[in-house]
């Protein structure tokens, strides 16, 4: 663990000995928190990944809401069979055009009833099943079937995987173990289900780290897992997955006829379109996977019982019908879609994905409504004055740090070299920043005539407004960062020391001494009580365990 430390206070942190490079405590939320706080009048925080999940949020409101909706036109037949085709408008559009505006023109070509058949193709398609689960596809699967939040399929994830039924959930792999590989092959070949020839294997995103294979069952063979029926739903829903990445495709029968008709003295085209299942493969599984069904509803072709038609023949439509459609604004991210946005980007890790989500949250730069995240003015405050001077608001930069951190890990960087000029960037942004919104300067706290009583140096009065606005803090503490011991104010006098943190049940991996849970500005993490000898730090999982198979491999920590 590799940490930089000024003045006492944990700048940032980052393992080189495990597979995800991560900053512990943010270089980027340190610095510029403050100078944001003062900007604004009231407390609030940045962070290199946190700002841009706002950023998605907030842009997509603004989105939404400077939409011009569009109404266009179509026209489609019906025929006595029951089957229908469309009215091709591509080519009836004006230079620019990408819808059709000509309403008239479009209730003739409802009117056409006399048609020529031009062709009558048959082919087939397959449909493959989706990979296993990742961290982050699990947690949109979760939430398209389940209803969970990426927090809440997390924290099932986790009892799951301590409860030895699944691999380990924080992972951006989509591929199996050959050992997992045969032994699911194995068991859909004793259930007589159709496997596909070679086993399956899926292309990684860029910059996927793959210490961890995709999250699967332990144990393929056992059908039900989990003590409550979050669990077990959760469990069900990874197994099916698994299950179908190793069955053969879904084969359609797919026939495409296309007919004309004159209009306006040009030809206009119809086309009809059906296909008919001819092969289940992996779909004998999916009436029990409400997530696969979602995922495949936008490729799913319509019923549409279009019959073998002769070129050259005629045919009469028994009726037709105007369409009348309008363009629809993007939709608002739900927990699931924003991460799968920030996955897309680059932006975070899988082991942080929740954690990102949970935090804006929590910090009320964003709030749900029926399911779907909606930025508040707090939130909006805060993208608005850091995307004018702050490149860590862009996109890119975040997926480019991501990048070059991992090379650190990997040796292909030079970590100086690398963290210099990250930091003299950031320096140089502060200064901008603080020039263009000077706010109020914060002097250090004074100390005081009240002495700690665990070390006896001398207590300084913390007094401030609470980042969400709600409120004041007012506590005193020793001025020893070492010591951190806190009291209450009671009446303008400290009160009663608070306890200092609790030993817990869970021993070090390292050293085997006992784990004490311990706070920072950044949040909660377990660290070991032989300190400083043994510098073993743990991240939490959601159910508030140290997160041992994150760490594995890890010898050596940063500042407790």
């Amino acid at each position: 663990m590799l940490s930089l430390t000024i003045g006492g206070q944990a700048l940032w942190a980052f393992s080189t000995t495990t597979e995800d490079v991560t900053i512990r405590n943010s270089l980027y939320g340190y610095l510029v928190s403050g100078p944001l706080s003062r900007a604004a009048g009231i407390r609030l925080s940045a962070g290199r990944v946190q700002s841009p999940a706002v950023r998605l949020v907030v842009e997509r409101e603004k989105h939404i809401k400077n939409f011009v909706s569009v109404t266009h036109y179509g026209a489609e037949l019906t025929f006595p069979e029951g089957w229908s085709a469309t009215w091709l408008t591509k080519p009836w559009l004006e230079d620019g055009q990408e819808y059709l505006l000509d309403r008239a023109l479009a209730e003739t070509a409802a009117a056409l009833r006399s048609l020529t058949v031009r062709e009558c193709k048959e082919s087939e398609s397959r449909t493959a099943p989706p990979a296993p689960f990742t961290t982050s596809s699990l947690q949109q699967a979760a939430s398209n079937a389940l209803k969970y939040t990426p927090k809440q399929t997390m924290q099932l994830a986790q009892k799951l995987y301590e409860g030895g039924h699944i691999t380990y959930m924080r992972t951006d792999s989509p591929n199996l173990s050959e050992e997992a590989i045969s032994s699911i092959r194995a068991f859909c070949a004793a259930q007589g289900w159709p496997l596909v020839e070679n086993p399956r294997t899926w292309k990684s995103k860029e910059g996927a780290q793959e210490a961890h294979e995709a999250v699967r069952p332990t144990h393929i063979e056992l059908e039900e897992a989990g003590e409550s029926t979050d669990e077990q739903a959760l469990y069900r829903l990874i197994r099916l997955r698994t299950l179908a990445s190793q069955m053969a495709d879904a084969l359609y029968d797919v026939r495409t006829v296309r007919l004309y008709a004159e209009l306006h003295g040009k030809e206009a085209t119809f086309e009809a379109k059906g296909r008919v299942l001819r092969e289940l493969g992996w779909k004998v599984l999916t009436a029990t996977d409400a997530a696969m069904q979602d995922e495949e509803a936008d490729a799913e072709a319509p019923e549409n019982p279009v019959p073998m038609l002769t070129e050259g023949h005629s045919i009469e439509a028994s009726s037709g019908k105007l369409l009348t459609k309008k363009t629809k604004p993007p939709t608002r991210f739900s927990e699931a879609s924003l991460v799968r946005k920030l996955e897309n980007r680059g932006i975070g890790r899988p082991a942080t994905f929740a954690a990102i989500v949970d935090t804006i949250l929590k910090r009320e730069y964003v709030r749900v409504e029926k399911r779907f995240l909606l930025p508040t003015p707090l939130g909006e405050q805060v993208v608005d004055l850091l995307t004018r001077v702050f490149s860590f608001l862009d996109f890119e930069f975040t997926k480019t740090m991501e990048a070059s951190l991992d090379a650190i890990a990997e040796g292909k960087a030079a970590y100086k070299e690398v963290m210099n000029k990250a930091h003299a960037q950031l320096v140089r942004e502060v200064t901008t920043f603080t020039a263009k919104y000077p706010g109020q300067e914060r002097t250090a706290p004074e100390p005081t005539e009240f002495v700690c009583t665990a070390c006896g140096k001398a207590l300084v009065h913390m007094k401030g407004q609470r980042r969400d606005g709600s409120g004041e803090y007012d506590f005193f503490v020793c001025s020893d960062r070492a010591c951190n011991t806190g009291y209450p104010n009671v009446d303008g006098r400290p009160g009663e020391a608070r306890k200092k943190a609790q030993v817990s049940k869970f021993k070090c991996k390292s050293c085997g001494k006992p784990l004490v849970r311990r706070e920072s500005a950044k949040g909660a993490f377990f660290g070991c009580s032989g300190y400083p000898s043994c510098k073993q730090l743990y991240q939490i999982t959601e159910d508030g365990k140290p997160d041992f198979a994150a760490q594995k491999g890890s010898k050596k920590g940063g500042k407790q």
